[in-house]
């Protein structure tokens, strides 16, 4: 099973069929995905569900419906064991950002916390799940997907927000304001925080 977010609500991909409550079903082969998505933002529908009988063409089969964007993110922790936020379109986010060239993965998403941030002295420590969501840009549907990993630093600089890229401030968040910070953030964003 996958979650890919359209805004806060999940269009999951699955092979079981079950009965409709507060969520649409639909076949992942025949579904029009503009039709879902304008569905997902303009109704109370609180999901949608992509049927598939095989479990391993899910998210194959999902990501041929709408142009593709990777990205690579970080969830960064200091040596107070604080965590890294941005905060950009009157959300928390975590920093993330798209691939350039023929960039690994890895250094994407060094690359990007770091710009994003300000942040240096970066090191991975370990990947994270990655994440999917549909967003708009020019009047077209694409999916982003972001691979994430967790990162440490013992950076202890100023923090500078990427204004260009619609960042207006970069905090070391403790757990009480990472609490507070998520509940004005994406789903996403929360489950890969807590």
């Amino acid at each position: 099973m996958y979650k890919v977010f359209v805004g806060d609500k999940p269009i999951i991909l699955t092979t079981q069929i079950e009965e409709e409550t507060n969520f649409k079903n639909y076949l992942l082969d025949t579904v029009n995905i503009r039709k879902v998505i304008k569905e997902l933002n303009t109704t109370n529908l609180q999901e949608v569900r992509l049927i598939h009988k095989k479990e391993d063409k899910l998210l194959k089969k999902f990501l041929k419906k709408l142009p593709n964007v990777v990205a690579g993110g970080g969830k960064v922790y200091n040596d107070d064991n604080d965590i890294l936020f941005i905060y950009r379109n009157d959300k928390w986010d975590l920093p993330k950002g798209k691939v350039e060239g023929a960039e690994t993965i890895e250094k994407t998403a060094i690359r990007e916390v770091s710009e994003e941030t300000g942040v240096a002295g970066l090191e991975i420590t370990k990947p994270l799940e990655t994440t999917y969501h549909i967003f708009k840009r020019n009047g077209r549907y694409k999916i982003k997907i972001t691979y994430w990993f967790e990162m440490k630093t013992s950076f202890k600089g100023n923090l500078y927000a990427q204004e260009e890229e619609g960042i207006t401030k970069v905090a070391w968040l403790g757990s009480q304001e990472v609490n507070e910070a998520l509940q004005n953030s994406y789903a996403n964003i929360q489950a890969l925080v807590k």
